[in-house]
């Protein structure tokens, strides 16, 4: 009878030991942090145009508990052919690897106040984003495969 309980007692303690191991995993999982995009591509009508990396210029994208934003700039500091500065923010929800961005704030103001669906895929370092983005009003509608790895 003791054996018996020790083994339960073994099995339960286990059990707690487990569950401690996948809630660690699901916090590194996390997106939280500054990821630099590395590859980007759109597929459009089965044509896929690979549209970073753009010699000269970067990409980040920052995550915390409820808000993400983009920024994207030349590294010539604005200054000579290529110029550029792009940026946007807002609010987004994630349940699983399905990710919803709220585009609040961009600066390409006609695509402020729309949603975007995508699903995010973590493994290690690296995050692939990939989604359709639909505007119809300005006749745009592809899909995206982002590919970004951790800085932060």
């Amino acid at each position: 009878m003791k054996l018996l309980k020790l083994i339960i007692l073994s099995a339960v303690t286990l059990a707690s030991c487990s569950g401690q191991t996948e809630t660690k995993k699901s916090s590194e999982q996390s997106i939280n942090g500054t990821w630099k995009l590395i590859s980007a591509k759109v597929i459009t009508k089965g044509d896929t145009a690979n549209t970073f990396p753009v010699e000269n210029q970067e990409m980040i994208k920052e995550f915390n508990d409820t808000h993400f934003s983009f920024f994207k700039h030349d590294v010539n500091k604005g200054k000579g052919k290529g110029a550029i500065f792009d940026a946007g923010s807002g609010t987004y929800t994630l349940n699983g690897d399905k990710y919803e961005e709220h585009l609040q704030y961009c600066s390409f103001r006609d695509w402020e106040n729309l949603k975007f669906s995508f699903t995010l895929k973590i493994s290690n370092d690296t995050l692939v984003q990939r989604g359709i983005e639909k505007i119809d009003s300005l006749n745009v509608n592809h899909e995206i495969v982002e590919t970004y790895v951790k800085l932060h």
